[in-house]
């Protein structure tokens, strides 16, 4: 079946309609907005990094027709820097949207659902669940389990780029490691709420601590400021574009690894809550689910809520 559009739209020759969503939290004065732009055909790809550059949130998906019509979409997804392969917020956003758009309005009825989006990353087989009249909530597996993939950067090398004293980093029993689960990141433990509110992008040592290779620095502290996170986080991504992400579900995937590793936990489904994006004024929820198994990670799942803003147009 061909993706149909919400919409008709006459299209300037470097004009997009698309539209906006704040994915995991169910307000619309948090989490991380996502761009969605359905008409996507006949856009090459300097086209679709310059209108995600033009529209300067952490992600742009740029939808097309699947390959497979048993499909919801095929997904190109892109930071004003760079495309990504796979990431967490833009296939919540993602499945939640074309889902009310392609399944729930052709039915005139919510209902739980499930929407497989092709990605470069792989197959995205995203659960799509009502809860609101602007809100949803969605959980997906991720397409590969948490793997190390380097060695981190040495501890004081991570400090002086994050603004931090080699002191503030690490807790109990945890440790800078790389991990990834479709995306890579270093991630670095961080004493407390305090140190990790001062950290910072320093630029002239950015690159000596934190390569391709490495990844961006995912931070964490098992202090929270909600009751019911396990964790609180911050990430920063100047190498893609980003200065800070209000939140980051391909971080959290790959933040498995880590719990796995240094809390250990016993047989079965490992459930944990991660607030972000506090200290932009952003707050975040994601919801992360690990089946675990002879003490090996066998699937993860990443949830979260998303809320519809609105639409917008964007022009080069």
């Amino acid at each position: 079946m061909p993706l149909c559009l919400p919409m008709s739209y006459e299209w300037g020759p470097m004009e997009r309609l698309y539209h906006h969503i704040n994915v995991f939290t169910d307000r619309t004065d948090g989490g991380n907005p996502l761009a969605v732009v359905t008409a996507s055909d006949g856009l090459d790809d300097e086209t679709m990094q310059m209108l995600a550059k033009q529209i300067g949130l952490s992600e742009t998906v740029f939808v097309f027709e699947p390959k497979n019509p048993a499909h919801l979409a095929s997904i190109r997804i892109f930071t004003p820097r760079v495309e990504l392969p796979f990431a967490g917020h833009p296939t919540i956003g993602t499945a939640i949207f074309l889902t009310r758009e392609r399944l729930w309005r052709l039915r005139e009825a919510e209902f739980e659902a499930l929407a497989v989006l092709e990605a470069k990353g792989g197959i995205l087989r995203v659960g799509v669940m009502p809860a609101g009249e602007t809100t949803a909530f969605a959980e997906f597996d991720t397409p590969k389990t948490p793997q190390e993939v380097a060695q981190p950067a040495p501890v004081d090398r991570i400090a002086a780029a994050l603004g931090l004293a080699p002191s503030d980093i690490g807790f109990e029993n945890f440790k800078p490691r790389c991990f990834s689960a479709g995306a890579a990141y270093t991630y670095v433990p961080i004493h407390g709420l305090e140190a990790i509110g001062r950290a910072q992008i320093v630029d002239e040592y950015w690159n000596e601590a934190f390569s391709e290779e490495q990844g961006e620095p995912y931070l964490y502290c098992r202090e929270t400021v909600t009751r019911r996170a396990s964790f609180h986080a911050r990430l920063f991504a100047p190498n893609h574009g980003i200065e800070e992400d209000p939140a980051t579900g391909s971080a959290a995937a790959g933040f498995a690894g880590v719990v796995q590793l240094f809390d250990n936990p016993p047989d079965g489904l490992y459930k944990g809550t991660i607030e972000q994006g506090i200290e932009m004024g952003m707050p975040s929820q994601i919801y992360l689910e690990a089946e675990i198994r002879q003490r090996a990670i066998r699937a993860v799942r990443i949830g979260g809520h998303a809320v519809y803003i609105g639409e917008k147009t964007v022009t080069l």
